[in-house]
């Protein structure tokens, strides 16, 4: 077991392949500039950490995470500009993390046993899966305080389709997990009981899964997922050529045929 931290934001559980992320930072779990680069950096540190094959994402207790830290943001109201340059290096940093979220070459998922609202259900969104109990809800609120969920839109609306994400950014509303799995944003729903055990025991499990043609193999869904029919296979044949030459993959096969020829 190998354990990272960043002290009271974020640390980091990595065993059997599985690299846990708690968020910290209160029982909001809110998204401070300073949360924000510590999350960025420690998914930095495992894109290339051999040791950790998986990520799992958590905010523990009622919330799995509030969004952005709207008392951070309203003490820059202050500045002689109203707080545009912080909000500026803030969203653009929140950015730069949701996209490397979202492009991580290892497989992600949001375990989610509360509350995920704003930016709380961007960090879901940008995850590959997402496992949530019941007494999880997801919600875009930026119309209620006068605004919009514009940048947590951009996630959330590459999870759902267009009727949905209407409903989420100008409603406001809170949705029920049963909900947000419909319209699918949650894979799966388990008990608050097993949650953590379901969520860990499917990680693990993808953890002993061959690494090198899931990066490649991720890369190509998101690469190819918005082409047209003919250019999507002509970028996803090399790969899958790739993926049957993999070392890993060659060493498995020895290893079958040898082990058929003793049983024969």
């Amino acid at each position: 077991m190998n354990q990272m931290q960043t002290p009271d934001l974020v640390t980091c559980d990595v065993t059997d392949g599985v690299a846990t992320l708690a968020l910290g930072g209160g029982v909001a779990h809110a998204l401070s500039l300073a949360m924000i680069t510590g999350l960025h950096q420690m998914l930095d540190d495992l894109a290339t950490e051999d040791a950790a094959r998986v990520v799992v994402i958590t905010g523990l207790g009622h919330i799995f995470c509030a969004g952005h830290d709207l008392k951070e943001i309203a003490r820059h109201r202050a500045d002689d500009d109203q707080g545009r340059a912080y909000l500026t290096e803030l969203f653009e940093a929140c950015a730069a993390m949701m996209t490397t979220l979202a492009t991580f070459p290892k497989p992600t998922i949001a375990m989610v046993d509360g509350i995920a609202t704003a930016a709380g259900l961007q960090l879901v969104a940008s995850c590959d899966l997402a496992f949530a109990s019941p007494r999880a809800t997801a919600c875009l609120p930026g119309v209620t305080n006068g605004g919009f969920c514009t940048t947590p839109a951009v996630a959330v609306s590459r999870n759902v389709g267009p009727k949905h994400l209407m409903e989420l950014t100008l409603t406001g509303t809170q949705m029920t997990a049963d909900w947000a799995l419909a319209a699918g944003l949650f894979n799966r729903i388990f008990p608050a009981g097993t949650l953590d055990a379901e969520t860990r025991s499917f990680a693990t499990t993808l953890a002993t899964r061959n690494p090198g043609p899931i990066s490649t193999g991720k890369a190509a869904l998101q690469a190819h997922r918005d082409l047209p029919l003919h250019e999507a296979y002509a970028l996803a044949t090399p790969v899958m050529i790739e993926h049957f030459m993999d070392p890993g993959r060659l060493a498995t096969e020895a290893a079958k045929a040898t082990a058929k020829t003793f049983k024969a």
